[in-house]
């Protein structure tokens, strides 16, 4: 019936003009950037309540079993709730999930009486449905002029109502959208601080390790003239492990600057030689107790001197062969050196007997606190030493990278241009 009353009301050219503009009118509000949603369902219903010819209304919204006023002709309900047990019309329609039209709702017993604003006692009210679930409520009432409204009305209100439901789900989308941006900044910001404070806490902790570690390494280093013969040994391995400590909170406190990009690079014209070899002089301590071999390869050519930040490089070599140290069994060997990579670059090299590494390992050992192998080790690490590595030569507009068989032994390479 009410599909054949809307197809007979689209027959006539002047009603069929109207719906057309108002259904534009609709487009318009829903398609309107600048306008919030309340703005947008008030405008959405007043066009119906327009089209109807009625004077009030009210669009209500289904929200944790209670009706929710979202637009009204009447600003000061805008907001008012309704439980769907009160004995209102809304309430019905909810339940009952059908429209409801009543000729003088005065004589209607199943509602209560109505406060005294209203100027006729016709109203229609029709559900907005969703996948068969009612999840809002168009109301309208006070027909203008001397005619009431028509139960035919109710086609009309139902046939918006399917326009209507576009709003609510924008609305809902909207909400949505909105929970979970302000929940996503609020974890953000939760993660900024919590950052901050591991930053300041690292400086503090760096900070506060610098004096202690400087007095033992002056104190070993005054020891070492009075003491000879085997106890010389047990010196020496205090000393290599102070100054691996030492490397370990330059590590942290460079690896911070870089990642702030706070980090200024003091150039300086080195030879690749004598980097290679004070590099060397640096672990040869570590790797006499581990048994371990240093070999320095010599370069097919002549290298020029590179202009780099010369301590920069060089503590990239050093966590290079530690790290190289810390996977290879004894009474083996490591080998360092550099060549020419085209006319540009040069290439630096450690290259070491260990156990190799995995594929799926070769992409992540140079992110932060990352290990190469859970192998327990006399030498613990922070995890912090290859991305260190990263961080230097990248600063240096260089290349880091690892080429590694299993079984095998690995060969960490980085490249830098000349300058």
């Amino acid at each position: 019936m009410e599909i054949k009353q809307l197809n007979e009301a689209l027959a006539d050219p002047k009603q069929c003009s109207r719906l057309l503009k108002s259904l534009f009118k609709i487009a318009d509000a829903m398609n309107a950037r600048k306008l919030s949603h309340n703005s947008m369902m008030d405008r959405v219903l007043h066009v119906v309540l327009d089209y109807l010819g009625v004077e009030q209304g009210s669009l209500m919204v289904l929200a944790r079993n209670k009706l929710v006023v979202r637009a009204a002709t009447r600003p000061e309900i805008i907001g008012h709730k309704q439980t769907l047990t009160d004995d209102s019309v809304a309430a019905w329609v909810v339940r009952h999930a059908k429209p409801l039209f009543i000729p003088d709702i005065s004589k209607d017993r199943r509602f209560a009486k109505r406060e005294g604003i209203y100027k006729k006692d016709s109203l229609l009210s029709a559900p907005v449905i969703h996948k068969d679930q009612v999840i809002g409520v168009i109301n309208a009432t006070d027909k203008a002029g001397s005619k009431d409204l028509l139960k035919d009305d109710i086609t009309y209100l139902l046939y918006f109502s399917s326009f209507i439901l576009w709003t609510f789900i924008q609305q809902n989308l909207h909400k949505k959208i909105t929970d979970q941006r302000n929940t996503l900044n609020k974890r953000n910001r939760e993660l900024r601080h919590q950052q901050e404070m591991r930053s300041h806490l690292n400086r503090m902790l760096m900070h506060d390790l610098k004096t202690p570690l400087s007095e033992v390494v002056a104190n070993l280093d005054i020891l070492s003239y009075s003491i000879n013969g085997e106890q010389k040994e047990f010196l020496e391995s205090a000393q290599m492990g102070c100054d691996r400590a030492v490397r370990m909170v330059a590590n942290l406190v460079t690896t911070d600057k870089m990642a702030d990009g706070k980090q200024q690079l003091l150039y300086e014209e080195t030879d690749c030689r004598s980097l290679l070899g004070e590099a060397i002089s640096s672990i040869k301590g570590l790797a006499r107790i581990k048994r371990i071999e240093l070999r320095q390869q010599q370069a097919d050519t002549d290298c020029p001197m590179i202009t780099v930040d010369r301590t920069l490089i060089l503590r990239v070599l050093q966590n290079l062969l530690t790290n190289s140290l810390s996977y290879t069994d004894p009474d083996t060997a490591i080998t360092i050196g550099f060549n020419m990579a085209g006319k540009n670059h040069i290439e630096f090299f450690v290259q070491d007997q260990g156990p190799g590494i995995p594929p799926a390992q070769q992409e992540s050992i140079f992110d932060k606190y990352a290990r190469i192998s859970s192998k327990q080790d006399a030498l613990v690490g922070t995890g912090l030493g290859l991305h260190f590595c990263k961080l230097a030569v990248e600063l240096h507009n260089g290349r880091i990278g690892v080429e590694s068989t299993e079984g095998k032994g690995s060969r960490f390479f980085f490249k830098l241009p000349i300058k």
